[in-house]
Parts: C-alpha cells; structure tokens; sequence
C-alpha cells in the first residue's frame, strides 16, 4: 500500500469513526456534518480518472456505496419518518469494509448504488474539468470536456436548533450583479463554510435555480441557514459563494466567479461583497477581482441568540 492510500484510508477511518461516535452519543447535527463531509471526499475519489487514484475501478465502486450509504444515513437522521431508514448498525458494518477496501472482495452488503455524477460534484470541483469560459474582461482558456452533467440545485437545509448564548446565522442572497446576467443559464449559488485549509466545516448548500434577471443582476431572494453556531467555527473561516450556471454548447455546469464573507464581516444587516474571478481559492491565497466594475453580491444577515 502506497504512503498516500494509507493517509487516506486512514483519515477516511477517523472520519468514518467520529461520526459514529457522534451518532452513537445523539449528537444528530454533528453526525449529519461528519457524514457528508466524508461523503463528499468518498465521491471525489470514487469520480478520480484512473491515473490520478490510489484505488482500482471496482474499490471506487464500493468506496462510491459506501459514501451513499453514508448521504442515507444522513438522510435519516434529518427525517421525521421511522420507514425504511437506513439505521446506525447498517452504517457500522461498513468500517471494515472501507479500512480494509484494498482487499475486500465480497459482495456488498446493502443494495444501493453510487449516487449519480451530477449530485455530488464538490464545490469548485467543475474548474479541474474544464478551462474554457471567458474571464470577465476577455481572453479565453482552451479545453473543456465533452461532457460534464450539470449538479441539481436546490439542497438548502433547515435552521439548526437554538441553544442557549449561541448565535445562529440566517443569510438571505438578495442578488448578484453581472455584466451579462441576462446571458445566464439557470443560475444558481453553491453556499459553504471552509476553514483557512479550504476544509468544510459545514455541509454545503445550493440555493435554487435563480427568481429572475434584471439588467445587471440576477435575483435570488433566498435564504441560507448556516449549519453551525457561529462561535463554533473555527478562527479564520470563511463562508464562500459560487456563482455557477449551465453552458449548453460544452453541457456542463461552470463556475463564473466566487465570492466570500470572514468572520469579522458577521453582523446583521445589509452587506455588499467583492466578486472574484475563478478558480475559487477557498484558501484566499491568490484573489483576483473579477472586474473593475461595481458589481458586488447583495446580501443580507440576520443573526438569532437566545
């Protein structure tokens, strides 16, 4: 096993175990949390083309069940029906499958399958594929894939039970100005919460598909319920928003600029934010405006304390 296949199954191990515990112990919100974020780097993987992964096609396929397995337990856990629920002691046989997935042969054990292409695309994770879209004041990358199936927008989640002296944070995404909003193909914004390694702290969210465009801008209106309380996120973090929208001629969904709001810019009210041009760096190492125009993301926050 090569150094980098056992850091993997290693962190994956912890991951897998932490959320367990948390699960275990009926901290719903912080199992739910670990779950997804494991998902999300379990998928990565399972997706890798086969020069770039530690793991053979049929490991990436049981490692892709495993993450659905994980995304239903998720699931249940946010549910009010008791029906059909994919229980604790169902996700706990897979530890040892996904610790020992360089030799495990058997057949799975659950009947599920990987959960298709365009539901789990990490956020960002479109700019590794494709180079082609104009930046903002001209020039144009070359290359792009054949195809690139668009992710579904819409995944928002509840506010997270009050506690008391904690605050919670309510973001409502009013708008996004744009030279060429009214160019844009079902528009929409990948909401998430990344600490100073680019490492989520939450689950991520996309809002749904955009009210309308006026002009310079596209209208969201729509509320984002950050999935932490706001003194339980670690020093330097940052929420993040990505601008995407679908491309018909290269049949992919692209990533057209990003922006993002520090910790220190958490106070209720109106806020407008500086948009920057692609890749997102969620590590904030190498920003470039995206334009010398004043176009900013409007957004709006609410705080809530006991």
């Amino acid at each position: 096993m090569s150094e980098a296949a056992r850091s993997l199954l290693q962190r994956w191990g912890a991951s897998f175990r932490k959320g367990t515990d948390f699960d275990s112990w009926g901290q719903l919100v912080e199992a739910i949390d670990e779950y997804q974020i494991l998902a999300r780097h379990l998928q990565k993987e399972a997706q890798s083309q086969h020069n770039n992964s530690e793991f053979t096609e049929d490991q990436k396929k049981t490692i892709a069940k495993i993450a659905t397995c994980l995304e239903l337990r998720s699931a249940a856990l946010q549910s009010t029906q008791s029906q059909d629920e994919f229980k604790l002691e169902d996700l706990k046989k897979l530890e040892p499958i996904l610790k020992n997935i360089l030799t495990y042969n058997k057949e799975f054990p659950f009947d599920v399958q990987p959960v298709p292409l365009r539901k789990i695309l990490a956020p960002g994770e479109e700019e590794h594929l494709e180079f082609e879209e104009d930046d903002e004041e001209g020039g144009a990358g070359a290359g792009s894939p054949d195809s690139f199936p668009d992710r579904v927008p819409g995944t928002l989640l509840p506010r997270l039970p009050s506690e008391p002296g904690m605050t919670l944070l309510t973001i409502n995404i009013e708008k996004i100005g744009l030279k060429d909003a009214g160019q844009c193909i079902d528009p929409y914004i990948t909401v998430s919460v990344k600490d100073l390694n680019g490492i989520d702290l939450t689950p991520v969210q996309d809002t749904p598909v955009a009210l309308r465009k006026e002009d310079t801008y596209v209208h969201f209106n729509v509320d984002i319920e950050i999935q932490k309380h706001i003194e339980r996120l670690t020093k330097g973090a940052a929420i993040f928003f990505e601008f995407k929208h679908y491309k018909p001629k290269k049949r992919f969904t692209s990533t057209k600029c990003f922006a993002f709001m520090e910790m220190d810019e958490i106070k209720p009210g109106a806020i407008v934010i500086e948009l920057y041009k692609k890749p997102t760096d969620f590590k904030r190492k190498k920003l470039q405006l995206l334009t010398k125009k004043p176009l900013y993301l409007h957004l709006h926050q609410t705080l809530h304390k006991e």
